[in-house]
């Protein structure tokens, strides 16, 4: 679900979602999970800037950094992290896209079944068809990246 508001949506009247049919705390609830998420991937870009020269930023790193930036525990940061990571996964399961403004887009994209080879033998092998989770980046974060 996309939510269209800024950082004073919560005290603001005109805040809406784009499931009218909710409640007002409903769309409460909804803008703080967008704050908070926002916040962390705001964190999380400022962090990637400034270890450009690091090849792989692992998940306890990440962790650190959004602890650090947001001067919460490194607990709390794990569990912002973990419910960030669980729902966004619960949408994609569900075929939703998890957009971001400004950062990116979570998408789920179909590959049709396709024949291959096997490496080793040569011999072709028959490749099923599946679905895989994708991230198209947003304007701003490829802006902030370049």
């Amino acid at each position: 679900m996309m939510i269209r508001g800024d950082r004073d949506c919560l005290q603001d009247r005109h805040f809406t979602a784009t499931r009218p049919w909710e409640g007002k705390a409903q769309r409460l609830i909804y803008a703080a999970q967008y704050l908070i998420l926002q916040d962390l991937l705001n964190i999380f870009a400022v962090h990637f800037i400034i270890n450009q020269n690091r090849k792989i930023m692992n998940k306890a790193e990440l962790i650190g950094a959004i602890a650090s930036e947001a001067k919460i525990s490194k607990a709390n940061a794990k569990k912002a992290l973990e419910a960030f990571i669980k729902s966004t996964s619960q949408a994609l399961k569900k075929g939703d896209r998890v957009a971001l403004v400004g950062f990116g887009t979570f998408h789920v994209a179909k590959r049709s079944a396709r024949t291959g080879r096997n490496p080793r033998t040569g011999s072709p092998i028959k490749i099923p068809a599946k679905k895989v989770a994708q991230f198209r980046p947003g304007a701003e974060l490829k802006k902030t990246v370049k």
